[in-house]
């Protein structure tokens, strides 16, 4: 059988299996029987079965046969936090710096010695206080967008700004041009929102263009998602050319962008955002989570001011407002340079890490950033993307595959390593793992 066809159908009984269209528990055909109605030779059929146990996919069961295993976890983070408290988690990037404590104290007693404590507990205007979206307006100056406040929305971190867009600005149907690979986040919010999502290839460090012109020809698209400054999972940062081509396609046929900038912070000198360049068509998405804490949950929109009101709609339809307390918080923090100073460390520690991740996956692949967490690890043609998390579950150590970032059909082979959560020496530790089990897995 040839090399090609013989991995086709590992992939496909693997896609069987994770998609449930066999179920765990169901009784696969025998060794003889797969050959026979493959048009295989036994030791190839066995072969086929071997690879699908060492993906952690079946069981084999002397006397009984070869049965459907619960397909491994394909999603990111905290689905996988029951797992083992002992686990290195490389799914999920919470970057963290030693004196975040301390300055959360500092900012609470700070909050507790002065002010209007009662404010803090009633409602809230739906998107933020006038004075914390002025606050907003001034901190994306420093990414190159220069917005009134009116035209900014104070959110629950960037997910639910994320959901909130597509709940107030898009009807279920709607067609959305994204990445064929793409924040899983956002897959998330336009499966809830009912959202049809069109897959576009990248084409070098951006999507390709080309084929969304085609699309935008052949479909009638409402808008697209993007990620222009520091994609998630594959790093890019657009050039200032490809921004404009991107604008000037989504002028030319109506389109509408949602530009996710959670990673933004962590590239310097990028182009300026595309809210910058198509101001009345953007609706610009972003946090405080990576660059400061994860449990902060305070994020913010920026739209075009017609837009508001459905936004605002969205917000009390699912959270009434931020919760004051976070607020106050985080624009504090901007005010008194704590936020700048943060992701400045951040920055030089990504960039550590990614050094770290260059030296010993040194052989293998990688598509990221300099100064990103996270690293793309293109599998080789003959190594599978299960095969390799479940040998590295058994090492404690969890990865994500390509199927949570995925929007089309075609999933590659290939894991993304998130670098940001983790204490330095583990770090190491698993990544040296994972540089092993890829050469023990090539062949």
């Amino acid at each position: 059988m040839p090399q090609a066809r013989y991995k086709q159908l590992v992939d496909r009984l693997a896609d069987d299996i994770r998609t449930q269209r066999l179920r765990p528990g169901t009784r696969l055909p025998t060794h003889r029987e797969l050959a026979a109605r493959e048009g295989l030779g036994l030791v190839t059929a066995t072969r086929v079965y071997a690879e699908l146990q060492a993906m952690g996919l079946v069981s084999g069961e002397t006397g009984r046969g070869t049965f459907v295993r619960e397909a491994l976890p394909s999603a990111q983070g905290s689905y996988l936090y029951g797992w083992s408290t002992e686990r290195v988690d490389l799914t999920f990037n919470a970057p963290t710096l030693p004196e975040q404590a301390g300055l959360l104290r500092t900012a609470l007693r700070q909050l507790a010695a002065g002010g209007d404590l009662e404010a803090l507990l009633r409602y809230q205007p739906h998107g933020g206080r006038e004075h914390e979206r002025e606050i907003v307006a001034r901190h994306v100056q420093r990414r190159g967008l220069t917005v009134s406040p009116e035209s900014v929305l104070i959110v629950s971190g960037g997910q639910h700004g994320l959901a909130t867009t597509a709940m107030a600005l898009l009807e279920p149907g709607d067609v959305v041009a994204v990445d064929a690979l793409t924040y899983p986040g956002f897959k998330l919010a336009a499966e809830a929102c009912r959202l049809e999502l069109a897959p576009i290839p990248a084409a070098g460090h951006g999507p390709d263009l080309d084929a969304l012109a085609a699309l935008c020809r052949q479909r009638r698209v409402r808008a697209v998602y993007t990620m222009p400054t520091l994609h998630n999972p594959l790093g890019w940062v657009m050039s200032a050319t490809r921004r404009r081509e991107l604008v000037a396609i989504a002028r030319q046929h109506g389109l509408f962008l949602i530009e996710d900038a959670a990673y933004a912070y962590l590239a310097e000198d990028a182009p300026p955002p595309l809210a910058a360049l198509a101001p009345e068509r953007t609706v610009y998405v972003s946090s405080f989570s990576k660059s400061v804490a994860t449990g902060l949950r305070v994020g913010f929109l920026c739209a075009p001011p017609e837009w508001v009101p459905k936004l605002e709609r969205a917000i009390r339809a699912t959270t009434w407002n931020t919760p004051a307390m976070m607020t106050t918080i985080a624009c504090g923090w901007v005010e008194d340079g704590t936020v700048e100073r943060m992701e400045a460390e951040k920055r030089r520690d990504a960039t550590m890490r990614q050094a770290l991740a260059a030296d010993l996956l040194d052989g293998l692949t990688r598509i990221g950033h300099p100064a990103s967490y996270f690293v793309w690890l293109p599998l080789p043609n003959e190594v599978r993307a299960d095969a390799i998390t479940h040998a590295l579950m058994q090492e404690n150590i969890a990865v994500s595959t390509a199927e949570p970032f995925a929007t089309s059909p075609q999933v590659p082979h290939a894991i993304r390593l998130a670098l940001g959560s983790v204490a330095i020496p583990a770090l190491s530790q698993a990544l040296q793992t994972v540089a092993r089990v890829i050469a023990d897995q090539t062949y």
